[in-house]
């Protein structure tokens, strides 16, 4: 795969070409990303919709690899759209960058094969949700982190978060306004550690229900602050009812951090994320 810095060429892309790019955002002033017209509602959507549309002198849509909610951040969204006319990829990244506000970024734009699609191609996506575990709330990162003011046990949480592996129901952690066909996910990955006072759910799952992480968080936080053992989560899976979960934890700290796709799409890797957090080692 090719480097971020490799799509910023001022060559035009091809005529007709499908265009793919990569979305930051910040949610926490935006009624989610989908574009909700018959409200008067700010959405990243639009937002970027109309920067688009200044840069390509026509108006255009696209589509997303997955609609956050409101107060979600998104370090990773991947959208696709058909240009109205031929711009570089520089033109779609500091062209629509200049039109933007400074809480949403592109940071990439690539021509892609005419059968993808930023939804369906998808083959994973990945969250993460930072929660900051301190006896006050910080009075910095506001609306970049979740708070819990007791002390969270990360092993229990990461024992207990095992539960969630492989495909099963989720009616347990599915919000009610949730128009999923049906609960049936298939979580691949889901690690919950500490990074000092930050205590990171990791998960990764082929798709999500409408506030699935959120709903998962709120219980593993119950888990983590010794309310439940770590078998909890399991009951509650077997058990199949929402209303017997935790919480829904809130927005505040919620990234779409990474979203997969098959090799052939050759799209450029992302990058750790969120930034305030330290990769890996």
């Amino acid at each position: 795969m090719a480097d971020e810095r490799s799509f910023f060429s001022a060559a035009p892309l091809p005529v007709g070409a499908r265009v793919a790019c990569r979305i930051e955002y910040d949610g926490s002033h935006y009624h989610g990303w989908q574009s909700q017209p018959h409200l008067a509602v700010n959405t990243v959507q639009e937002t970027l919709e109309l920067a688009m549309a200044a840069v390509a002198t026509a108006p255009l849509r696209v589509q997303c690899a997955g609609r956050t909610d409101t107060g979600v951040h998104g370090f990773s969204q991947i959208i696709h759209f058909d240009p109205p006319v031929p711009r570089s990829a520089r033109a779609w990244v500091l062209g629509v960058n200049a039109n933007l506000p400074p809480d949403v970024r592109v940071h990439w734009a690539a021509a892609v094969p005419a059968d993808f699609h930023a939804r369906f191609s998808a083959i994973a996506r990945r969250y993460r949700y930072v929660i900051a575990n301190t006896p006050v709330r910080p009075a910095l990162l506001g609306g970049q982190v979740s708070w819990q003011r007791r002390t969270l046990d990360h092993q229990a949480m990461h024992e207990a978060a095992q539960n969630l592996l492989g495909e099963r129901d989720f009616s347990a952690f599915r919000a009610a306004s949730c128009q999923s066909t049906g609960p049936m996910r298939n979580v691949h990955s889901v690690d919950v550690h500490r990074q000092g006072d930050l205590v990171i759910v990791d998960i990764k799952a082929n798709a999500f229900l409408h506030h699935m992480v959120r709903n998962i968080a709120g219980s593993l936080m119950a888990v983590g602050t010794g309310r439940q053992p770590p078998g909890w989560i399991a009951t509650l899976l077997q058990g199949r009812d929402r209303t017997v979960a935790a919480e829904t934890a809130p927005p505040d700290g919620l990234y779409l951090v990474e979203v997969e796709y098959p090799p052939r799409y050759q799209l450029p890797p992302t990058p750790f994320g969120p930034l305030l957090l330290r990769p890996p080692a």
